[in-house]
C-alpha cells in the first residue's frame, strides 16, 4: 500500500469521520498529503493531527464561498474525494423544501461548484472521486430523497468525466457500511441492521469501512477508469 500515493496532494471533503475518515487514513498509508476538509474546523484539525503530512481546511460543500476559498488557500490538488451528505429520510408526505434543496447541495450541486473552482489547480492526471449509494437502485418507502440524490450522484459522474477530461471522475456506491455512522444506534438495533444488511446481500455480509477506503485508493491509481459508478454493496441491488 505504502507509495501508491506518494507525494501526491488528496483533498477528503467529509474526511474528518466515518468513510472520508477511513478514506483520508488509507491515503496517508499509501503516502499521500491528505487534507481533510470539513464545516467543522476543529473537528477536521483533531482528524488530521492523528496522520503524518496531514492539515485540515475549512470547506462547507453547500457554500460556495467556502468551496472558492478552499480552492486559492490549497493552489494544487492531486485528487478531491467528497464524502458529505445531507439527509432527510421521511415519508413523501413529511417532505420539507428546505431539507430537500440541502440534501441535493450536499451530493449534486456542492460537487459540481467543487468542479468548478478546483479543475483549474488540478493536474491532467487528476481525479475527482464522488459518493453515491446503494439507496438509488434499490427504492425503499421513506427514503426518496436518498435514493434520488444519489441516483443523481452517478449521473454527474459520467457528465463531469466527459467535460473535465483528462482529468478522471468516478463515484463509489456503498452499501450500509459498519464505517461508526450506526453507532448512535442502539446496540441491539445497530446489530439487527447490520444483519439486515447481510441478508440483503448477495455475499452475506454488511460492508465495512476497508471496502470503501479499498475502493478509493484502487479509483484514485486507476488512470484509465473514469465516468463510472462503481458499486461496493455485496451484490445489494440485485437481491
Amino acid at each position: 500500500m505504502r507509495g501508491q500515493l506518494d507525494k501526491q496532494k488528496i483533498l477528503v471533503i467529509g474526511g474528518s469521520k466515518f468513510l472520508g475518515l477511513a478514506v483520508a487514513q488509507r491515503a496517508s498509508k499509501a503516502g499521500a498529503e491528505v487534507v481533510i476538509g470539513a464545516r467543522d474546523l476543529e473537528q477536521a484539525a483533531k482528524a488530521a493531527a492523528q496522520l503524518p503530512f496531514a492539515s485540515a481546511i475549512h470547506v462547507d460543500i453547500t457554500d460556495e464561498g467556502t468551496i472558492a476559498a478552499a480552492a486559492a488557500e490549497l493552489g494544487y490538488v492531486d485528487h478531491v474525494v467528497i464524502t458529505a451528505s445531507a439527509h432527510h429520510n421521511v415519508p413523501v408526505g413529511e417532505l420539507e423544501h428546505d431539507k430537500i434543496v440541502t440534501a441535493f447541495e450536499a451530493k449534486v450541486i456542492g460537487p459540481m461548484l467543487l468542479a468548478k473552482h478546483f479543475i483549474p489547480i488540478m493536474p491532467p492526471t487528476g481525479s475527482i472521486l464522488l459518493f453515491s449509494g446503494v439507496a438509488a437502485w434499490t427504492p425503499s418507502p421513506g427514503y426518496t430523497v436518498m435514493g434520488v440524490t444519489n441516483g443523481a450522484v452517478a449521473f454527474l459522474a459520467s457528465q463531469l468525466a466527459k467535460e473535465l477530461a483528462p482529468v478522471r471522475v468516478s463515484a463509489i456506491s456503498p452499501g450500509v457500511t459498519d464505517s461508526g455512522t450506526w453507532d448512535t444506534l442502539a446496540e441491539q438495533d445497530k446489530k439487527n441492521l447490520l444483519e439486515s444488511a447481510a441478508s440483503s446481500s448477495l455475499v452475506g455480509r454488511a460492508g465495512t469501512a476497508d471496502d470503501i477506503a479499498d475502493t478509493a485508493i484502487w479509483l484514485l491509481n486507476a488512470g484509465n477508469i473514469s465516468g463510472e459508478t462503481i458499486h461496493v454493496e455485496g451484490g445489494a441491488r440485485h437481491v
